[in-house]
């Protein structure tokens, strides 16, 4: 949502004998619904600023209600585990499914199948026909850059085992533990956002100063969902085509190299925001592109039956995934600034 706002500036009045007062610019008063006595909330800052938000209404400062499900039974494998990871993202922290005919064992343990696919989740409370999972985590102990660092290593994992199937031709083991591990940290990831859209407080803390960078953290976190989803791909391709008498393509052995340097590349480049830094790496995605296409074009023959074209079309596509991120590098990096000064731009 945006908010007009006239002016930046608000004049200091006189409240009293001994008080001081500003008036609330009124699109932002409309938006968060705020009338005359309400109460607000402020945090502040070391430098002098203060960050302003309604106060909670009364009856919810204890413990919130649990997000049930209620229906008459789950008969189709896989609906009540995508639930639980949907309360989960959005931030609930307790989960109630009850249901009228008794779980079957399959439900009971897809159940705790969720659980244990969910950072800080636990089955709390097991019943015939009802089931608590509570959440345990303190969402202001995990901050964004953490969480991004931490998945920036399980892609580099994905590609490490990607190289290990291309050079010893044997199958990698460590595709499922990645898999899930990955998934853990990005439903983390879209926790956090929700929980930060909703308290501005807990976003600075996690590393979101402006909440207006919650959207470029959203982009980023699809980006690693895509690019996980992708090495997953691709190493899934060249496992089915391990052991094969065709060996692997050569340029797909020397383009997984290229993808795991710029990877890393581009996310350092997130992290720690830095101009000239970002556009090197911008251009880097050009280059990484190119010479991805070049991988897939040249890759002929029995190559094309033993996973490794599949393969590398993931990997050409993954760059389309960093060559985004390079860009929010570059977005993160002028917001951080107020001056641009780039030498032999033409």
């Amino acid at each position: 949502m945006a908010w007009s706002t006239p002016s930046r500036e608000r004049r200091v009045l006189k409240a009293g004998h001994s008080s001081i007062a500003v008036t609330l610019p009124k699109p932002w008063a409309e938006a968060m619904n705020l009338h005359p006595g309400d109460l607000i909330v402020f945090d502040q800052n070391d430098d002098g600023t203060l960050y302003l938000k309604p106060a909670p209404t009364a009856g919810t400062g204890g413990a919130a209600q649990p997000y049930l499900v209620q229906v008459h039974s789950f008969e189709a494998p896989g609906i009540l585990e995508r639930l639980i990871v949907g309360a989960y993202r959005v931030g609930h922290d307790a989960i109630e499914i009850r249901t009228e005919v008794a779980f079957t064992p399959e439900r009971v343990e897809e159940l705790h199948a969720a659980a244990r696919g969910l950072l800080g989740v636990s089955v709390v409370a097991q019943e015939p026909n009802r089931v608590l999972l509570q959440n345990f985590i303190d969402p202001s102990k995990y901050g964004l850059p953490q969480l991004v660092q931490r998945m920036k290593m399980i892609l580099v994992a994905f590609l490490d085992e990607i190289e290990e199937v291309l050079q010893r031709h044997v199958r990698s083991r460590r595709l499922t533990t990645l898999d899930e591990e990955g998934s853990k940290v990005l439903a983390l990831l879209v926790r956090q956002l929700f929980l930060a859209s909703r308290d501005w407080s807990l976003a600075r803390r996690i590393g979101s100063p402006d909440p207006r960078h919650l959207l470029e953290w959203r982009v980023v976190v699809h980006s690693l969902q895509d690019l996980a989803r992708l090495f997953r791909e691709a190493a899934a391709q060249l496992n089915e085509g391990a052991g094969g008498t065709a060996g692997p393509a050569e340029s797909l052995v020397e383009l997984v190299p290229e993808v795991k340097a710029y990877l890393k590349e581009v996310m350092d480049a997130l992290i720690h925001p830095e101009l000239e830094r970002a556009c090197e790496v911008h251009q880097g995605s050009i280059r990484l592109g190119e010479a991805a296409l070049r991988a897939t074009d040249r890759i002929k023959g029995p190559a094309r039956r033993n996973g490794a074209f599949s393969a590398s079309l993931a990997l050409q596509r993954s760059t389309r995934c960093l060559s985004l991120l390079s860009e929010v590098a570059i977005d993160r990096a002028v917001s951080a600034g107020t001056e641009s000064i780039l030498a032999d731009a033409a």
